[in-house]
Formats: C-alpha cells, sequence, structure tokens
C-alpha cells in the first residue's frame, strides 16, 4: 500500500489473494485499487464503509468493492477475511457500486476452495472455480441494507455518534443540541440527502448491528434490548421487514454457515 501522510485515502497495490485473521475491533484504514476485490469473512463480521453507504457481511454473506472504490473497514469478532482481487476482465456482470450479496453453500465452497489451495488463479482449476463463483454471484440476491453515509458535516456529526452508540435513545433534538445543529435543520437534511428519516436511518443501523449479534449467536431478545428495542416483537418486525426473514431464521442460517467453516 502505498501511505498518504495527509490522510487522504492510499492506493493498495497489493493484488496477491488474502486470508488473514482480524482481531475483534481491527481497523482497516480508507483505500482503492484497481482490480476489483470480493470479501468474505468465514468467521466473524466485516462492515465496509465507502463513500455511497455502508454494508454489513456476516459468514451468510458476501461482499463486492469494485475497483477504484475506496473503503475502509472494521470487524467484529473475530473474523477470518478471505479477500479476492479479480482483473477488470472478469467483473462485466458484477455491480458498478459496492454490493453484498446472500452466499450460497456452494458459493462459499467453491470461493473458500480457490482461496485455500494457493495455487495461481491463472490455473485451470483456479478458473474453473472463479466460474463457479461469478456464476453464483450473478444469480445471488443482494442484500438490499446499504446504509447510506452523509457529507455534510453537521450530519455527519450526528450520524457518526449514533455509530458510537446505535442503542442510544437520543432524540434528533438532543442530538442537534451535542452537535450544534438545529433539529429542523438535520431533518431536512436526512430527506435531502439521505432520502430517509432519522427515525428509518437509525433503524437501519441498528438492524445492520443486529445482523452481527445474531451472527455471532446473540439472542433474539438480547439482542433486541442491547441495541434499543423497547420490546422484541418491535425489533422482529423492523428486522424482517428490511431483511425479509425473521430475526430467528436469520440467526439459525448464519450459525450453520459459521459451523460449515469453523
Amino acid at each position: 500500500r502505498v501511505s498518504d501522510p495527509s490522510g487522504e485515502p492510499s492506493f493498495c497495490t497489493d493484488d496477491a489473494p488474502l486470508s488473514a485473521p482480524l482481531a475483534h475491533g481491527a481497523d482497516v484504514a480508507a483505500h482503492f485499487h484497481d482490480p476489483g476485490q470480493l470479501r468474505y469473512a468465514a468467521r466473524g463480521a466485516l462492515v465496509t464503509a465507502t463513500q455511497v453507504g455502508t454494508w454489513v457481511a456476516p459468514a451468510s454473506r458476501i461482499m463486492w468493492v469494485p475497483p477504484f472504490a475506496v473503503h475502509s473497514s472494521k470487524a467484529y469478532g473475530e473474523t477470518d477475511i478471505r479477500v479476492l482481487s479479480l482483473p477488470v476482465t472478469l467483473t462485466g456482470q458484477l455491480p458498478a457500486e459496492p454490493s453484498v450479496f446472500v452466499a450460497s453453500a456452494l458459493l462459499r465452497e467453491a470461493y473458500l476452495a480457490l482461496m485455500s489451495e494457493g495455487e495461481p488463479l491463472e490455473s485451470p482449476r483456479a478458473r474453473l472455480l472463479i466460474d463457479v463463483v461469478l456464476a453464483e454471484l450473478a444469480r445471488a440476491a443482494q442484500e438490499p441494507l446499504r446504509l447510506p453515509e452523509p457529507i455534510d458535516r453537521r450530519l455527519k456529526a450526528v450520524t457518526d455518534l449514533l455509530h458510537m452508540d446505535p442503542a442510544s435513545p437520543a432524540t434528533l433534538a438532543e442530538l442537534g443540541h451535542r452537535t450544534g445543529a438545529s433539529e429542523r435543520t438535520l431533518s431536512r437534511l436526512f430527506g435531502s440527502e439521505l432520502s430517509m428519516s432519522f427515525r428509518q436511518w437509525r433503524t437501519l443501523l441498528r438492524i445492520q448491528r443486529a445482523l452481527i449479534e445474531l451472527s455471532d449467536g446473540a439472542s433474539v431478545t438480547d439482542t433486541a434490548i442491547r441495541l434499543g428495542w423497547s420490546n422484541p416483537s418491535s425489533f422482529i418486525d423492523a428486522f424482517t421487514e428490511l431483511v425479509g426473514q425473521t430475526p430467528g431464521g436469520y440467526r439459525s442460517s448464519a450459525r450453520s454457515s459459521r459451523s460449515s467453516h469453523g
């Protein structure tokens, strides 16, 4: 990686496949690279922040970062990350923006086999596995839970507070008082810049964190309480509406994915 003392995103020059453990809370600074990147956490969960939003990818999901997209990452739990760089010639069917896909059993197995053998990606076997991965990605459902991130400094001050404490019961007026902006201004900015209300944004943030909690084996009730819901039923309703399955169903599928490669 090429470092930049100004704090600007750096250009990463190492495009080799990467399998590495990340400790809970480990951060990877903002950077970009010319190939695209698939990022899969065989254990734990990886939160990837980009200029257009934040995504969560636990073991049942796989993250796609297009060429030259600036991104940073944070690990939740002991995370076993597998990163595969793909040249532009192989990425034509993948989205132009960062995305998260539901990882089928076949996709996971082909991807992990590709990463674990250590053979050159140009070998016939590796190319076959890459074809399987790309074919499965082409038919995989995309995770809709992109959390949009603001550019306006007043709004970013508020969302930074919520990122640090998603369970905070603070009203928008209270958060505005802490950051020096009026409730009316912040409400307008949520709508104009993020295309959602303050309440919708905080709910989406909490649901993203719930994905991490549930993937790590936490109970539905404990997750609901820890993330600020007044009762488990309201959490179940919100989670099911946004994710498309119940928290219990998601927890079971995440546990199955984790045990397959634990």
